[in-house]
Protein backbone atom coordinates (compact mmCIF):
# COMPACT_ATOMS: atom_id res chain seq x y z
CA UNK A 1 0.00 0.00 0.00
CA UNK A 2 2.51 2.72 1.07
CA UNK A 3 3.98 1.77 -2.36
CA UNK A 4 1.15 3.20 -4.57
CA UNK A 5 0.94 5.83 -2.05
CA UNK A 6 4.65 6.99 -3.13
CA UNK A 7 3.86 5.90 -6.78
CA UNK A 8 0.62 8.08 -7.09
CA UNK A 9 2.97 11.30 -5.16
CA UNK A 10 5.72 10.76 -7.84
CA UNK A 11 3.31 10.66 -10.54
CA UNK A 12 1.36 13.81 -9.58
CA UNK A 13 4.34 15.77 -8.85
CA UNK A 14 5.50 15.25 -12.61
CA UNK A 15 2.19 15.83 -13.94
CA UNK A 16 2.17 18.60 -12.23
CA UNK A 17 5.33 19.94 -12.43
CA UNK A 18 5.07 19.44 -16.52
CA UNK A 19 1.72 21.86 -16.31
CA UNK A 20 3.22 24.21 -14.03
CA UNK A 21 6.10 24.48 -15.91
CA UNK A 22 4.27 24.55 -19.50
CA UNK A 23 2.14 27.79 -17.75
CA UNK A 24 5.13 29.38 -16.16
CA UNK A 25 7.24 30.31 -18.98
CA UNK A 26 4.31 31.34 -21.09
CA UNK A 27 2.89 33.86 -18.75
CA UNK A 28 5.56 36.13 -19.13
CA UNK A 29 5.53 36.45 -23.04
CA UNK A 30 1.52 35.68 -22.89
CA UNK A 31 0.72 38.37 -25.88
CA UNK A 32 3.71 36.66 -27.59
CA UNK A 33 2.33 32.99 -26.80
CA UNK A 34 -1.18 33.88 -28.10
CA UNK A 35 0.16 36.25 -31.45
CA UNK A 36 2.03 32.45 -32.31
CA UNK A 37 -0.88 30.42 -31.29
CA UNK A 38 -3.07 32.00 -33.23
CA UNK A 39 -0.66 32.16 -36.35
CA UNK A 40 -0.39 28.29 -35.84
CA UNK A 41 -3.84 28.20 -36.39
CA UNK A 42 -4.22 30.55 -39.83
CA UNK A 43 -5.28 27.77 -41.98
CA UNK A 44 -7.24 25.69 -39.60
CA UNK A 45 -10.74 25.36 -39.51
CA UNK A 46 -11.20 27.58 -35.99
CA UNK A 47 -11.50 31.14 -35.90
CA UNK A 48 -8.90 33.45 -34.40
CA UNK A 49 -12.25 34.78 -32.56
CA UNK A 50 -11.87 31.73 -30.28
CA UNK A 51 -8.01 30.82 -30.62
CA UNK A 52 -7.40 33.98 -28.93
CA UNK A 53 -9.55 33.46 -25.53
CA UNK A 54 -7.94 30.15 -25.08
CA UNK A 55 -4.55 31.21 -26.29
CA UNK A 56 -5.09 33.60 -22.94
CA UNK A 57 -6.42 30.91 -20.86
CA UNK A 58 -4.30 28.24 -21.97
CA UNK A 59 -1.36 29.56 -19.57
CA UNK A 60 -3.14 29.78 -16.66
CA UNK A 61 -4.64 26.52 -16.44
CA UNK A 62 -1.84 24.45 -16.96
CA UNK A 63 -0.37 27.10 -14.34
CA UNK A 64 -3.20 26.39 -11.86
CA UNK A 65 -3.90 23.05 -12.55
CA UNK A 66 -0.21 22.14 -12.05
CA UNK A 67 0.46 23.99 -8.52
CA UNK A 68 -2.85 22.33 -7.41
CA UNK A 69 -1.21 19.32 -8.17
CA UNK A 70 2.14 19.56 -6.72
CA UNK A 71 0.75 20.76 -3.49
CA UNK A 72 -2.13 18.10 -3.71
CA UNK A 73 -4.93 20.72 -3.32
CA UNK A 74 -8.27 19.90 -5.39
CA UNK A 75 -6.61 16.67 -6.67
CA UNK A 76 -9.36 15.23 -8.69
CA UNK A 77 -11.01 18.50 -9.99
CA UNK A 78 -7.47 19.42 -10.71
CA UNK A 79 -6.51 15.92 -12.88
CA UNK A 80 -10.58 16.35 -14.40
CA UNK A 81 -9.39 19.58 -15.19
CA UNK A 82 -6.23 18.75 -16.78
CA UNK A 83 -7.34 15.79 -18.67
CA UNK A 84 -10.26 18.65 -20.19
CA UNK A 85 -7.30 20.93 -20.91
CA UNK A 86 -5.15 17.81 -22.82
CA UNK A 87 -8.56 17.01 -24.69
CA UNK A 88 -8.89 20.57 -25.97
CA UNK A 89 -4.90 20.66 -27.08
CA UNK A 90 -5.69 17.24 -28.53
CA UNK A 91 -8.05 18.36 -30.75
CA UNK A 92 -6.40 21.63 -31.68
CA UNK A 93 -3.07 19.94 -32.33
CA UNK A 94 -4.92 17.46 -34.82
CA UNK A 95 -6.89 20.32 -36.45
CA UNK A 96 -3.64 21.65 -37.38
CA UNK A 97 -1.80 18.58 -38.27
CA UNK A 98 0.84 19.00 -35.46
CA UNK A 99 1.70 15.10 -35.19
CA UNK A 100 4.94 15.57 -32.87
CA UNK A 101 3.07 17.09 -30.08
CA UNK A 102 -0.12 14.89 -30.42
CA UNK A 103 2.20 12.15 -28.75
CA UNK A 104 3.33 14.72 -25.52
CA UNK A 105 -0.16 15.63 -25.08
CA UNK A 106 -1.33 12.02 -25.37
CA UNK A 107 0.84 10.76 -22.72
CA UNK A 108 -0.12 13.63 -20.44
CA UNK A 109 -3.73 12.74 -20.52
CA UNK A 110 -2.94 9.04 -19.98
CA UNK A 111 -1.28 10.31 -16.91
CA UNK A 112 -4.50 12.26 -15.72
CA UNK A 113 -6.33 9.06 -16.49
CA UNK A 114 -3.94 6.72 -14.47
CA UNK A 115 -3.64 9.47 -11.49
CA UNK A 116 -7.74 10.04 -11.71
CA UNK A 117 -8.36 6.13 -11.35
CA UNK A 118 -5.86 5.80 -8.67
CA UNK A 119 -6.86 9.51 -6.77
CA UNK A 120 -7.69 7.22 -3.42
CA UNK A 121 -3.78 6.48 -3.40
CA UNK A 122 -3.24 10.71 -2.30
CA UNK A 123 -2.54 10.10 0.60
CA UNK A 124 0.30 13.18 0.44
CA UNK A 125 -1.76 16.21 -0.25
CA UNK A 126 -3.27 19.41 1.48
CA UNK A 127 -6.65 17.76 0.51
CA UNK A 128 -5.79 15.15 3.20
CA UNK A 129 -5.23 17.77 5.70
CA UNK A 130 -8.80 19.39 4.90
CA UNK A 131 -10.65 16.40 5.62
CA UNK A 132 -9.39 16.84 9.02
Amino acid sequence: MINNTISFLILRLAIGASMFGHGLVRLPKLDKFSDWMVKSFENAMLPAALVRPFSYALPIAEFLIGLLLIIGLFTRQSLVAGSIVMILLILGTTLIENWEALVSQLVHAAFFALLLSYVTYNSCAVDNLLKK
